[in-house]
């Protein structure tokens, strides 16, 4: 259950919760060092959530969209500062060339980040994901929630899927294994915060309740930033 801590403060938006849809990130370049070559696996996914999000906007499934409530950021690397997950994980640096695209259908923007050295130096190595998507022609609300998962080395989605009261239309959580995210739609944009780790051997493993009040702090910090 995710505690009274992490679900603190309301969220106001432009219409009323309604039912659910979902998304992923755009692919990076780059690797290198242990436990990185994963990232490769993880652009693929994010290249074909992007693909399968596009196919539905092309096909006007949906009559109209909302007007947008976010603005679009060629640089969300400035714009995500993941705060509140470098409290427990350390220094986030940006990795790989920063990724957005611009269209009438859709504009996204996507950045990732990772802790340095820690894997050579024995300590439990970070890696975050950030995507926002704003969606211009239809209403992303239908396929919330409903996209392709964000996993490493596409490793099975386990744990539960739980609704994030207070912030944006609708949030929901999911509580992976060692994969956890959340992802908000609001005001015609779908926001993706996604974090994962690798630990040395007779690590203690990351605190579950620190882990969901943190993504959920920064995707609410990089919400507030974006708003109009």
């Amino acid at each position: 259950m995710i505690s009274e801590p992490e679900l603190e403060g309301e969220w106001t938006s432009d219409r009323p919760a309604e039912s659910a849809g979902a998304l992923g990130p755009p692919p990076r370049e780059g690797g290198g060092g242990p436990g990185r070559s994963w990232l490769w696996a993880l652009g693929g996914v994010v290249l074909a959530s992007a693909v399968w999000a596009g196919v539905l906007v092309v096909q006007d499934r949906f009559p109209s969209a909302p007007p947008l409530a976010y603005r679009h950021s060629e640089d969300l690397c400035e714009e995500a500062e993941l705060k509140a997950v470098s409290e427990f994980a350390g220094p986030l640096e940006e990795q790989g060339p920063r990724r957005h695209s611009e269209s009438p259908a859709m504009d996204w923007s996507y950045c990732d980040f990772a802790t340095t050295n820690d894997e050579a130096e024995g300590r439990t190595a970070y890696y975050g994901q950030v995507l926002v998507e704003l969606h211009k022609r239809t209403d992303p609300e239908a396929e919330f929630g409903a996209g392709p998962p964000i996993t490493s080395l596409n490793w099975p989605v386990t744990g539960e899927v739980q609704e994030v009261p207070g912030l944006g239309e609708r949030a929901l959580f999911f509580r992976n294994v060692e994969s956890p995210r959340i992802q908000v739609l609001d005001g015609g944009a779908v926001f993706t915060v996604n974090l994962q780790w690798f630990s040395p051997a007779g690590d203690p493993g990351r605190d579950e309740d620190t882990v969901t009040a943190a993504l959920i702090e920064d995707a609410r910090a990089l919400m507030v930033r974006l708003r109009k």
